[in-house]
């Protein structure tokens, strides 16, 4: 049904126009579509053809994609956010927490980061081989053991990291992606792994006990995204400790994102492209968010393909972060490449921001 889209009414309100300027390109096909929600079109047809546009514009400068697009003056490289023990629904084991990632923020490159985290993820899957347990991986290319509790998830984690030669906290940290609504009802969260309900108060006490004793810089979606209650007690709580990432809080709606700066809620916000549907309003969400003083996090989808425009997108709006899943499945190490790619063609101009990414640490 995109195809056919893209094929027939888009094809034909988008002829002659100019690929240069792509925020005009973007606006006539939100105006096609002519739904708040892109529904009538649909935004994988759209989308297809904004990113098309800014491909075809940059092949025609004979030049990269990142340097086409570039917004800010600097040539920043992401802090890759490494997802290495699935959970959830990403995987068919005992653990809730959905991602648990390695941040490699110590690292003085992206080239050296990628390293520190291949290592890592090599000797996780000897600590978990030594322990009995599975190794097989799940959607995004991490491990998928079954652990008596998630904290075990983070305790053979710092296994691994020492292992591989690394400090825990000054080399590499460590990050989660809670996906709480999924284990959210009726006001509770139900941790099945670990036979517990608690409610929202105790359950920002179970995520803080975890910032407090262990290296987490980044929590995203702690909270269910209708637990707006909840979100206000753990921003309030850590906020000042830790980057809280809004994916499925915010889902790239700048409406919505405005309403969590307003209310203080989160402090970060994960970039999908393909959720707001242009690469223009994708521009103008992670501008609000920013100028509101929250972090973005360029992020695939867990169902993936091998394109690598969001390395791209990460270099050209320099947001600091890049989350693309493990240090397996070609789907996710196609952007890991990429990058690798892009700061070799940089040189001496690429930027690795390492813990300066993450502006909410005191």
């Amino acid at each position: 049904k995109a195809v056919e889209f893209i094929n027939t009414e888009i094809n034909q309100a988008l002829a002659g126009f100019d690929i240069g300027n792509l925020s005009v390109i973007d606006q006539a096909m939100i105006d096609l579509d002519g739904t708040d929600t892109k529904s009538r079109l649909g935004a994988n047809a759209i989308l297809a053809v904004s990113l098309a546009s800014a491909h075809a514009n940059a092949n025609a400068n004979n030049q990269p994609l990142y340097s086409s697009l570039e917004v800010d003056g600097d040539f920043q490289l992401p802090v890759p956010m490494m997802n290495i023990i699935n959970g959830g629904e990403h995987a068919n084991n005992s653990v809730d927490i959905q991602e648990f990632m390695i941040i490699p923020a110590g690292a003085p490159s992206f080239k050296e980061a990628l390293r520190y985290g291949a290592e890592v993820f090599h000797h996780l899957k000897s600590v978990l081989e030594a322990q009995g347990m599975n190794t097989a991986v799940g959607d995004e290319g991490g491990f998928a053991p079954d652990l008596a509790s998630n904290e075990d998830a983070i305790k053979v984690i710092l296994e691994a990291i020492k292992n591989a030669g690394y400090e825990a906290g000054k080399d590499i940290f460590i990050g989660i992606d809670a996906a709480s609504s999924e284990f959210y009802a009726d006001g509770t969260y139900n941790l099945a792994s670990e036979n517990r309900s608690l409610s929202s108060e105790e359950f920002v006490d179970y995520l803080a006990d975890w910032v407090e004793n262990y290296p987490i810089i980044s929590i995203e979606d702690g909270m269910d995204e209708n637990d707006w209650d909840g979100w206000d007690l753990l921003t309030k709580k850590v906020g000042d400790k830790v980057q809280l990432v809004g994916d499925d809080l915010f889902v790239t709606n700048s409406k919505i994102l405005k309403q969590g700066i307003d209310n203080n809620i989160a402090n970060s916000i994960l970039i999908k492209v393909n959720q707001i549907g242009t690469l223009t309003e994708t521009f103008s969400a992670m501008k609000m968010a920013v100028e509101a003083g929250y972090t973005c996090v360029m992020s695939h989808r867990s169902g993936e393909t091998e394109d690598t425009t969001i390395a791209d997108l990460a270099v050209a709006t320099g947001c600091g972060q890049i989350k693309t899943g493990s240090l397996s499945r070609s789907d996710r190490l196609a952007k890991y490449n990429r990058l690798l790619r892009i700061e070799e063609e940089l040189g001496a101009k690429a930027i690795y921001p390492g813990l300066d990414a993450f502006n909410h640490l005191n």
